[in-house]
């Protein structure tokens, strides 16, 4: 599962991983995904980057298509008691960095708030994600400090329990969001939002819609409380050694090596999130216990 951002499950190549690796075979990890430039955005954002590039290629069992979920019953957001003007897309980044301020003082979203065109990179790694594609590469500025690794425990290589430890911060950092005032957020910037996606090429596609499935997405990625085997993929990378995780998309196999806590964390505030938006419960997997 060789991938992108910070080279997780890369061994050594020609062009040196993103984050450096130790031990033996062992790859760094990957991202947190996202500063919800507006609800559940910030998740979405913290699980995954900062800054658009080119997605690289990857190698391996293609992932597993994401189905095309219906529009929502009514338009995602919440009311705004004090409606404002948004400035045109590309002069919008202080507003954006002022309106998210005020939903966290956390620093791991202060992070984020460097990257020059907000609204469009949230929208490209909302984009991403519902394609089961990983964003990582366009969240390079919450790149871990430490390094992904692996251990060797009865003759199998499984993920090191300490590399979960680098996404602890990234986590709480999500969790810190308020909600409720996240979907406010999306009302008021939804126009540019929504600007941002026909840009990329979706004239006729609610972002309502592709911010639904990014999220569903990520509350189906199933929570592994037992140690993560991997096994040497190609010359580069490792794969998840259980078939039914190396089948998850590209996007959920990204948060499931953040590791069960973090997963755990994620996945609550992102639930809350989803209903202040105003996602109907019935829309979304059950939690679990």
């Amino acid at each position: 599962m060789p991938d992108s951002w910070d080279g997780d499950l890369q061994k050594t190549a020609e062009t040196p991983p993103i984050e450096p690796i130790r031990s033996g075979r062992s790859p760094g990890v990957w991202v947190a995904a996202a500063a919800l430039v507006v609800a559940a955005g910030v998740a979405a954002y913290f699980l995954f980057g900062a800054r658009s590039a080119p997605e690289p290629a990857t190698t391996g069992a293609p992932a597993a298509a994401v189905p095309i979920a219906e529009a929502p019953s009514r338009p995602l957001g919440a009311d705004v008691p004090d409606p404002i003007d948004v400035p045109p897309l590309d002069q919008s980044d202080v507003l954006v960095r002022e309106l998210v301020s005020k939903l966290t003082a956390h620093p791991r979203v202060g992070a984020w708030l460097v990257t020059r065109g907000l609204i469009r990179n949230f929208t490209v790694v909302v984009s991403n994600i519902a394609e089961g594609k990983t964003p990582a590469v366009h969240l390079t500025t919450l790149r871990p400090a430490t390094s992904f690794a692996v251990i060797e425990r009865s003759g199998y290589l499984e993920i090191d329990p300490k590399s979960y430890e680098r996404y602890t911060t990234i986590a709480d950092a999500f969790a810190s969001i308020d909600p409720a005032g996240g979907a406010q957020l999306y009302t008021t910037l939804k126009p540019r939002i929504e600007e941002a996606y026909r840009d990329l090429g979706f004239p006729d596609t609610p972002f309502d819609t592709t911010l639904e499935r990014a999220i569903v997405l990520l509350l189906e990625t199933p929570l592994v409380n037992s140690p993560m085997r991997v096994e040497p993929q190609g010359a580069t990378g490792y794969g998840f050694a259980e078939a039914r995780l190396e089948a998850l998309t590209d996007a959920q196999k990204h948060l499931l090596r953040m590791g069960p806590r973090n997963v755990r964390i994620i996945q609550a505030a992102l639930r809350v999130i989803a209903l202040e938006l105003g996602i109907r419960v019935q829309r979304l997997p059950a939690p679990r216990a």
